[in-house]
């Protein structure tokens, strides 16, 4: 939603935007629904302004449940945050968590990788399979790819956008396969070489 900001205050300039988006989302077969807003007061507390109030109004005029949701991440540790909703009430969110410095330094290291990971070859049997089967996708993901090229033809690009729009881009998927099929092979072939040249 275009909006217009400083350090303390925000609204909304153009406030046709939402109804436009709703039409946008019925013209491409989306049937999701807007249910309401969200966001912070960072170290201001959970409260609606009356700038919030407003915007919380235009959300009710299209949607009689909408919700609003403020949350202050500063605070939000001491268990702060506040949901309006449903027409008329406020719901006071209990937010509690507790790590001690254990779970902190597990959850650090979580994602890490050690530098050994990349010398790491996997059985070439199933390295086989597993290029086999990303042959067959790609295969069809070029058959799927190629009808969608046809079947868009000479359309306009405007008409394209919205025609496409949550569909499955086969030519995203394809390039995603092909980036992984070629990083992984080039993985098993250098450790493959370095385990016949170092031991």
């Amino acid at each position: 939603m275009p909006q217009r900001g400083t350090g303390v205050s925000l609204e909304a300039i153009d406030h046709v935007f939402q109804t436009d988006m709703l039409d946008m989302l019925k013209q491409t077969q989306r049937l999701e629904m807007v249910v309401g807003w969200y966001h912070s007061h960072p170290g201001f507390g959970c409260w609606l302004s009356g700038v919030d109030m407003t915007t919380q109004q235009g959300f009710e005029a299209l949607n009689r449940c909408a919700v609003a949701v403020v949350v202050d991440p500063i605070q939000s540790g001491k268990g702060k945050a506040l949901i309006h909703g449903l027409n008329r009430n406020y719901y006071s969110l209990a937010v509690n968590f507790r790590m001690n410095g254990l779970e902190e330094k597990m959850l650090l290291n979580l994602h890490k990788k050690k530098w050994t990971d990349g010398l790491t070859m996997r059985q070439f049997d199933a390295h086989s399979k597993t290029n086999k089967q990303t042959l067959q996708e790609m295969s069809n993901l070029a058959i799927k790819y190629n009808n969608a090229l046809l079947e868009d033809g000479d359309a306009q690009p405007e008409k394209l956008a919205i025609a496409n729009a949550g569909r499955f881009d086969a030519k995203k998927h394809l390039e995603e396969h092909v980036s992984n099929m070629m990083s992984s092979n080039i993985a098993q072939t250098l450790g493959t070489v370095l385990d016949t040249v170092a031991f």
